[in-house]
């Protein structure tokens, strides 16, 4: 508590003389992002999803590219930047605050946690995060993949998805499908980056295992760029080790291979590292990353 109460002073103290800018022309800050693999920055320099936040409208030498769960930093490290985003997590709460205070006759339910994982470019940004969240911030590492277009094997993945166990059946996200996925919890996050449907038929894609008509297993865009969806994978509890994860993957690579897009694959921990690998891609290195919690 005393951390949040830190980040929450030091926020009020620097927008005396400092200010942070949401870029409408996201190239320039593109600069400050050159070189990066990461599919969210991406998406965000493109306009396709996400914002771009800076220290200059015109001439930035930080920025920060917001999208879903996660934030990159970069160019020279920032401390309002970096603190911006509890800012916004202030701004939302009060909000809600202030709506629940006039709707009559409901309960007032406290506010769920914020979470988002914070991606240094460096270890400067890496201790300004830990500087401006303290506690809130847990240090972890997550793992890149190789972006190599030409590396699937089809007649494999073909197998694989082909591999369907008695009882399951395969389906790709429709609008039915969707809006399914938007009610469950646990696999919300396969479409809820994408506003609506016409979005995600456009920009998304995605394949769902399904046993008595719910869905058990699925590999869809998590977010997407020009040419390309970041993928999220997950099976619910019940149904785990019985290969479904593998099987939606394999069937969402073809569909990508398909349609010319290339499906970028970033690993939370190994046995996300491992799963990749059975589907053709390759390890290419660790990296430091802050998951950040705001309450």
């Amino acid at each position: 508590m005393q951390d949040k109460e830190r980040v929450i002073e030091k926020m009020q103290i620097s927008r005396i003389d400092h200010m942070v800018y949401e870029l409408n022309d996201t190239k320039k800050a593109s600069p400050l992002f050159k070189g990066s693999q990461e599919s969210m920055i991406w998406s965000c320099l493109q306009n396709v999803m996400g914002r771009i936040y800076a220290d200059s409208p015109e001439h930035p030498a930080s920025a920060m590219a917001l999208l879903a769960d996660f934030c990159f930093f970069a160019g020279k490290p920032d401390a309002e930047l970096v603190r911006y985003w509890a800012g916004m997590c202030e701004a939302d709460r009060a909000a809600g605050s202030a709506a629940q205070s006039t709707q009559s006759g409901e309960n007032s339910n406290s506010h769920p946690s914020r979470f988002i994982i914070m991606v240094p470019q460096n270890r400067a940004w890496g201790e300004l995060i830990e500087e401006c969240y303290g506690e809130n911030a847990k240090k972890v590492t997550r793992y890149a993949i190789k972006k190599e277009p030409d590396i699937f094997d089809r007649a494999k993945l073909q197998a694989a998805a082909e591999s369907i166990p008695p009882g399951y059946t395969m389906k790709m996200i429709d609008e039915a499908l969707y809006l399914q996925c938007r009610q469950i919890p646990w696999c919300r996050g396969w479409v809820s980056n994408y506003t609506d449907y016409a979005m995600y038929r456009k920009y998304g894609l995605g394949a769902v295992i399904l046993k008595d008509g719910e869905p058990v297993s699925g590999a869809s865009s998590y977010t997407s760029y020009k040419g390309g969806i970041e993928i999220q994978i997950d099976t619910r509890k019940d149904c785990r080790r019985k290969g479904l994860a593998c099987i939606c993957g394999a069937r969402l690579i073809l569909e990508c291979m398909e349609r010319g897009w290339y499906p970028s694959w970033d690993a939370q921990n190994r046995w996300s590292v491992a799963l990749a690998e059975k589907l053709g891609y390759h390890f290419d290195h660790a990296y430091t990353a802050y998951e950040v919690s705001w309450k």
